[in-house]
């Protein structure tokens, strides 16, 4: 019979071996299925946390524990595998990670001086790119928020600060690329509700369009003040400008306190905000505050600064969580922070350094908490079958058993970002300081997808019964020959 063909077992073994292939190199990954995986710590000849602790754990100790951990991250990605898309990462990690891990993956390069992984990274921020340079792949419209766009905005920035090399002749530059977000993101400021601000959503289809949040106004705040730093234009720092003062008059933001909640809805014109308070938000105002200190010398910078970092350092490293440890306070303590939110710190102690870098006066200060941080996050990094597995909870040195892509960027931004106090690092680069990056301050100003200066939404033509009736045929032209193909096999 069929049902005991030669082809129907082939068939069933190919199937079987698809559907299991994913969770086989899960556990191959991981070996978190076994709860006594983390023995096997041991068998290398100094565990990660050992080995930062030294007392005397200078440059070569720290890289190599960097090296370690980044090698555990890029073990997730699969976009450089045969048939699968470089720059995505695979399920259940969402687009906007992906940018915000390659951008670190940069910084890895900028810490530590190994090139192991630039091809990678560098294949990555490029092939997505989109079809008009300006980080809004097509196949991304249902998971592409404004935040997300500048996650990858603010790694072709940071390549562009660091000196990481440029992309082939014909290709866009990493500078280019920044100023296409920018230039987007800017015609996006919707005057329409709220009196101005960014949607957390570009398209109207997705969940959260009418939702006003402070990543999504903070990362155009952030890019304006790093590209007006990088380029000497003006017209960058007015628009920082701009969105501060928006910003700093809404709901989403608490003066007294230095108080930056999540967002607030446009149905009642952004007048009672979220209170969720996350870390990285805290982040990309820091940092978009030094931008415009280092580029303005204006002493209000430096006040908000210090009011900023004030409340960064009661908010997210509680004294009841370990002695200055870096902790995700609105979810870690319960255990319930998704995968997104697992992620943040990364982002908090990557522009944490570069605040000390930027405002050196901060540098102690900074490097008061982002040690221990390091230290605490080193100690959860022994864990799995592989030895490099990190955990979430860096105030103990013993792995947790949590892992993925989320606490290997979270160890990896804290631990590389203290190669700063044993390696002779310059400063992000400018136009003229040794940044070559080539730029284009008409990037994204043709075709690409934006919406006009009152916030109207992106939206696309209606599909047709036409349409319809012509994918209904192909549709099914390729199940008759898939049909007819399976008929053959089993006859055969």
């Amino acid at each position: 019979s069929a049902a005991t063909s030669p082809w129907f077992l082939i068939c069933l073994l190919l199937l079987s071996l698809t559907l299991l292939t994913p969770y086989i190199l899960l556990l191959c990954h991981h070996g978190t299925f076994n709860p006594t995986a983390t023995v096997l710590a041991d068998s290398t000849a100094m565990s990660m946390h050992k080995l930062y602790q030294c007392p005397d754990a200078g440059r070569n100790e720290r890289k190599s524990v960097s090296s370690q951990v980044a090698h555990g991250l890029m073990k997730y990605y699969t976009g450089n595998n045969t048939g699968d898309v470089p720059g995505n990462l695979p399920d259940p990690y969402y687009w906007w990670e992906a940018g915000a891990m390659f951008g670190e993956m940069v910084e890895y390069w900028y810490y530590t001086g190994d090139t192991t992984y630039n091809a990678e990274v560098k294949q990555a921020l490029l092939h997505q790119v989109g079809e008009n340079n300006d980080y809004m792949p097509a196949n991304q419209t249902k998971s592409l928020g404004n935040d997300d766009q500048v996650f990858w905005a603010f790694a072709a920035m940071t390549a562009a600060e660091v000196g990481f090399e440029d992309p082939p002749e014909g290709s866009p530059s990493w500078l280019s690329l920044a100023q296409a977000v920018f230039n987007e993101q800017s015609e996006r400021w919707d005057t329409a509700s709220c009196g101005g601000g960014l949607r957390w959503q570009i398209y109207s289809f997705n969940v959260g369009y009418n939702y006003k949040n402070s990543v999504s106004n903070g990362g155009l705040f952030q890019l304006a003040a790093r590209l007006g730093r990088y380029t000497g234009n003006q017209t960058y720092i007015d628009w920082a400008n701009k969105v501060w003062d928006w910003y700093e008059d809404s709901a989403l933001w608490d003066a007294k306190d230095y108080k930056i909640l999540d967002g607030a809805s446009t149905t009642n014109n952004c007048s009672d905000g979220s209170q969720e308070q996350w870390s990285y938000t805290y982040g990309v105002f820091l940092a978009g505050f030094s931008y415009m200190y280092n580029h303005t010398e204006d002493q209000a910078w430096l006040t908000r600064i210090d009011g900023m970092l004030n409340t960064t350092v009661s908010t997210f490293f509680p004294t009841n969580m370990g002695p200055n440890i870096m902790v995700e306070t609105t979810c870690e303590p319960l255990g319930n922070c998704n995968n997104d939110q697992r992620s943040f710190k990364a982002h908090l102690s990557q522009w944490m350094a570069v605040t000390a870098q930027l405002v050196p006066k901060y540098h102690d200060r900074i490097f008061d908490y982002l040690a221990p941080s390091a230290k605490g996050a080193a100690g959860q990094c022994d864990g799995g079958s592989d030895s490099v597995t990190c955990g979430r909870e860096w105030n103990s040195t013993t792995w947790d058993g949590t892992y993925g892509v989320g606490e290997q960027m979270c160890a990896l931004g804290v631990i590389q970002a203290n190669m700063m106090n044993v390696v002779s690092l310059k400063p992000p680069y400018t136009s003229v300081s040794g940044g070559t990056s080539k730029s284009d301050p008409n990037a994204g100003t043709g075709t690409s997808g934006t919406s006009s200066s009152n916030g109207q939404a992106i939206t696309y033509s209606t599909i047709t019964t036409g349409d319809k009736a012509g994918a209904g045929a192909i549709t099914a032209a390729i199940l008759l020959f898939l049909m007819g193909g399976t008929a053959w096999l089993l006859i055969a």
